[in-house]
């Protein structure tokens, strides 16, 4: 299993903030996966062309089986997270978000101006969440056993027969 973990942030990316999301992505997806779980990483700023660049250089050069980038989902006019994300799918699932959006709504009345989105690119599942360490986590959470699932049909396994991530 090989997973990137993009952080999308232009203070991360200057090295002013530092990245508790990214970390929290691997401590969960390697919970799931097991020792066996390679981790792939990059930081860029809030740009939709090395945004593009990291998604694609993951996915087709690295070939993950799994993206999760963090951050750069909302309304401010640096967060270009969807749109760079829309530009490297070959297929959405809508799914994904609404799912966030929901459960993120039940504790946070704010989390509908979420623009976060999911989908495939060749064999390869790509999911934005969101920037906050605690909100990366709850998203995780509920996205476990759809993530195993959707992984196993990309690989061509039988998702019946694979055993789901849990958080």
């Amino acid at each position: 299993m090989k997973i990137g973990r993009i952080t999308i942030s232009d203070r991360a990316a200057a090295g002013q903030y530092a990245d508790l999301s990214g970390p929290e992505i691997e401590r969960l997806a390697g919970s799931w996966f097991g020792g066996g779980t390679e981790f792939v990483s990059l930081t860029v700023p809030d740009e939709v062309p090395l945004i593009v660049a990291a998604l694609t250089k993951a996915a087709d050069e690295w070939e993950c089986d799994l993206i999760l980038t963090t951050g750069g989902t909302g309304i401010s006019p640096r967060d270009v997270t969807p749109e760079a994300t829309r530009l490297v799918l070959h297929r959405e699932l809508p799914g994904f978000a609404e799912v966030m959006r929901m459960q993120s709504f039940a504790k946070v009345r704010t989390a509908i101006l979420s623009r976060a989105l999911a989908g495939v690119r060749g064999r390869t599942l790509i999911i934005n969440l969101p920037g906050k360490p605690s909100a990366v986590r709850e998203c995780l959470e509920i996205l476990g056993p759809a993530i195993g699932e959707g992984l196993a049909h990309l690989r061509g396994e039988d998702p019946h027969r694979t055993t789901p991530p849990q958080a």
